[in-house]
């Protein structure tokens, strides 16, 4: 049985895309932007748009890693956790979001192909430096999209009432 499961699936598919009280989701935040946007910076020391989906990617693949393999390789202090904008330009604005959109995919489905009790069984935490439960990292990384979620939408509204030319 794996109806504990399925209701954190059908989060993950709400944040991204569905209808949720806060009202904002994830498609409905990037609907609102275009490539002109995505790589600027609102103000010092703030990410851009691109950079945040890149992070969301890397621990989503993070994830992914320790559900299939038991353990993780990366951790907050990893170069790819905040690649710079530079970086990110040259992969182009459409590869990071069909990957961010493609992690997503693979993450449901392979949780999707655990039972309920697989959310007890451990793993190794690269980053924390110990055995956790894997229900800490299934529900951190929502956490973490709803967390990113509120940043861009700051973010976005940012850009587009001063129009930045970072």
């Amino acid at each position: 049985m794996n109806q504990v499961i399925q209701h954190i699936i059908q989060q993950y598919k709400e944040v991204q895309h569905g209808k949720l009280w806060i009202g904002s989701t994830f498609t409905s935040k990037l609907n609102q932007v275009d490539t002109s946007m995505v790589f600027k910076r609102p103000i010092t020391g703030l990410h851009s748009i691109a950079e945040i989906i890149s992070h969301l990617t890397l621990w989503r693949k993070e994830t992914i890693l320790k559900i299939q393999t038991g353990t993780g390789s990366k951790t907050d202090d990893c170069e790819e956790n905040w690649l710079p904008n530079d970086q990110l330009a040259k992969k182009g604005w459409l590869h990071i979001k069909s990957e961010y959109d493609n992690t997503l995919s693979e993450l449901i489905d392979l949780l999707a192909s655990k039972d309920d009790d697989f959310l007890n069984t451990t793993y190794y935490d690269t980053d924390f430096k110990d055995t956790y439960e894997y229900r800490f990292v299934i529900n951190g990384m929502l956490h973490h999209d709803l967390y990113h979620l509120g940043q861009l939408g700051i973010i976005i509204k940012y850009l587009k009432e001063h129009n930045t030319p970072q």
